[in-house]
């Protein structure tokens, strides 16, 4: 549905991207991908693209693929926030989306791969928290045949994660701490004590998490916002929110987000861009929205 800020969201997706597993250029986005298990599993790559005549994006998958082309259809659409509806979004961010218009919350291809990075960028730069990521791909994930240089390895799973102790996770880079958080939250989704599918009940998940050790309340609300794909996640502590809004406590900030609701994720992704809000009453609803229904359209869009 247009409008689709697809510059934004490559330019996201590239400061972001783990080298060995994605690669972004100006126009294109690629990664490996691994889905299932022992027999069942399928590996390869995608490439998706922004259709330059239609309101779609392109999507070329690996031959590797033909049996999880409805699994990883789901994922691109995860991923770019394809089922966003932003005429619903821009009426309740009102000017805040000016900047903007059809900016997509970028969202996961994996859940668990984006908990993990989310562990890791825990009090980090985005660069250091690229590097870490790129170590534990070619260290603990698989090693995958593609027709770019760029891309090498997949993300490990759950079950490769949940097989190591802390101080091998230290070995790339991450603190003893965040080691242990990893492992704990690996054997989490491994066990079945924690789901991290973008259908799995977000109240459920995100108290779970919350019992995780080293997962605190800025690190649940990006897994909410990024893996579960939940529309009104707010990390209230971020650092880009509390500077781009002006105000020095998350208590405040969380205050000032009652506005955007049910639309918070979207107003963090706009706050992070750049635009500063506007003050209550400058165009902005001060009042919370209905929450949306959820609708399937087609895959391409």
């Amino acid at each position: 549905r247009p409008p689709l800020d697809w510059d934004a969201l490559l330019a996201f997706l590239a400061q972001r991207a783990i080298g060995s597993v994605e690669s972004v250029d100006a126009h294109a986005y690629r990664r490996v991908v691994s889905l299932g298990s022992g027999e069942r599993r399928c590996e390869g790559w995608i490439e998706v693209l922004r259709s330059r005549k239609r309101h779609t994006v392109v999507a070329t998958l690996s031959a590797s693929l033909a049996g999880a082309v409805p699994r990883t259809l789901a994922g691109i659409r995860r991923l770019f926030d394809l089922d966003c509806r932003p005429d619903e979004v821009a009426r309740v961010l009102g000017a805040l989306s000016a900047a903007h218009p059809g900016l997509r919350v970028a969202g996961a291809f994996d859940g668990f791969e984006i908990a993990v990075r989310t562990i890791v960028g825990q009090q980090v730069s985005v660069a250091a928290a690229k590097t870490i990521a790129a170590r534990l791909a070619t260290r603990f994930g698989a090693a995958v045949a593609t027709p770019f240089d760029s891309l090498t390895h997949s993300f490990p799973d759950a079950g490769a994660l949940a097989a190591l102790d802390g101080a091998a996770l230290a070995g790339v880079g991450l603190t003893a701490g965040r080691a242990r958080a990893i492992v704990a939250l690996a054997r989490a989704v491994r066990d079945g004590g924690v789901s991290l599918r973008s259908d799995a009940p977000v109240e459920d998940t995100l108290a779970q998490l919350a019992r995780l050790p080293g997962v605190g309340p800025w690190t649940v609300q990006m897994i909410a916002m990024r893996a579960l794909g939940w529309p009104d996640a707010f990390p209230a502590a971020d650092l880009g929110v509390l500077r781009a809004l002006g105000v020095r406590s998350a208590a405040r900030a969380e205050q000032v987000s009652q506005r955007w609701r049910p639309w918070r994720s979207y107003a963090v992704m706009h706050l992070r861009a750049g635009q500063r809000p506007a003050q209550p009453g400058a165009g902005v609803r001060t009042r919370p929205a209905a929450p949306a229904t959820a609708t399937a359209p087609g895959v391409s869009r």
